[in-house]
């Protein structure tokens, strides 16, 4: 096998053209060749710097930024290995709710993780480009747990990139969720304002926890805003729309647990017996009997942002999926107290 001519450190500074990147992507277009699992493990061991100080895969570089990048012995990237690996991402594309030159917005089932990292060979972006030859960029501008569904948003050009994520750095974007709940959500609590810690656990997989006042990871704690509105009530289970003024990783997750009321189906912070119970068609209280449901049930439902290129705010609906809605159908109606009918687009 041939190895990389650069075995050495190489210090790279980020110009226009990779201006407003995740660390991860760069890295991955950088390190032709390099397995995907050999970049995020260099990423968390502080092997590789950003203007000489430790970063997360997903630090946004800007302009100017300097990249160290340690030796590594990477494969030819014409070799047959990664030909090989190119070709087995399958081409897939997406439903399309939006598209333009610009952007491209598509529904996200569940399950499919939005790019490839972290024991998952590939996602959304490494599909729809072997699906898009001729597409000259093609790169996400945000990111959706993989049991989450739902809008996702993606650059058609690198302008499109940095003004889009801008907006989401200015939280000048609106996003809603649908989430059921286990539980009947108290009425009055419509704002959550938790900071959150994320970290890694003894398995090496990303988490994140409520970080409070005597926490020692306080300072860690990154301030996370959700605000809740109840879409409907059901006889053990609320509905409700989540509306993030952050997006932090697994934010309204981790929000809802701490208020006390987890997301169906959420295997990291849900309840795993009813979970494993509903995915095998089990009894569970306030479902009929044999529905089976195996996903979580949160559902990026609304999405506005202002177009990158022209003076237009686009707002776009994703309807529920199939499965959640017949769950929805199959569940107890609340007799005593019903607020609307749940749309199926929210």
């Amino acid at each position: 096998m041939q190895v990389h001519p650069d075995f050495k450190v190489r210090l790279l500074r980020i110009d226009e053209g990779s201006a407003g990147q995740r660390l991860d992507n760069f890295l991955l277009k950088s390190l032709k060749g390099a397995p995907k699992t050999l970049v995020y493990r260099i990423i968390r061991s502080g092997e590789v710097r950003v203007n000489k100080g430790r970063a997360h895969a997903d630090t946004r570089l800007e302009l100017d930024d300097v990249v160290r990048i340690p030796p590594l012995r990477l494969p030819d990237p014409s070799s047959d290995a990664q030909a090989q690996a190119t070709a087995a991402v399958p081409p897939r594309e997406f439903p399309v709710l939006f598209e333009d030159d610009h952007v491209l917005v598509i529904n996200k089932p569940a399950g499919v993780a939005v790019h490839g990292g972290s024991g998952v060979s590939f996602g959304v972006i490494e599909q729809l480009r072997r699906a898009r030859p001729e597409a000259r960029f093609l790169e996400l501008v945000h990111r959706l747990d993989r049991d989450t569904s739902g809008l996702l948003l993606i650059a058609k050009k690198r302008s499109a990139l940095t003004a889009l994520q801008e907006q989401f750095r200015q939280r000048e974007t609106d996003k809603t969720y649908a989430a059921l709940v286990l539980g009947s959500w108290p009425e009055k609590l419509k704002v959550i304002d938790v900071a959150l810690h994320k970290y890694l656990d003894s398995a090496g997989e990303r988490r994140v926890r409520v970080v409070q006042a005597g926490d020692p990871n306080i300072e860690d704690g990154r301030r996370s805003i959700s605000l809740v509105r109840t879409a409907q009530r059901y006889q053990h289970f609320t509905l409700l729309d989540v509306t993030i003024k952050t997006g932090r990783t697994h934010q309204i997750r981790v929000h809802l647990q701490h208020a006390g009321h987890p997301i169906m189906g959420d295997d990291k912070y849900g309840d795993f017996t009813q979970n494993k119970a509903l995915a095998r068609g089990e009894p569970v209280q306030g479902v009929q009997a044999g529905v089976r449901f195996d996903r979580m049930f949160l559902h990026a439902a609304k999405l506005a942002f202002d177009h990158p290129a022209r003076p237009e705010r686009i707002a776009l609906l994703a309807p529920l999926p199939p499965e959640c809605v017949t769950l929805l159908a199959q569940l107890h109606p609340h007799h005593l107290h019903h607020l609307h009918a749940p749309s199926t687009a929210s």
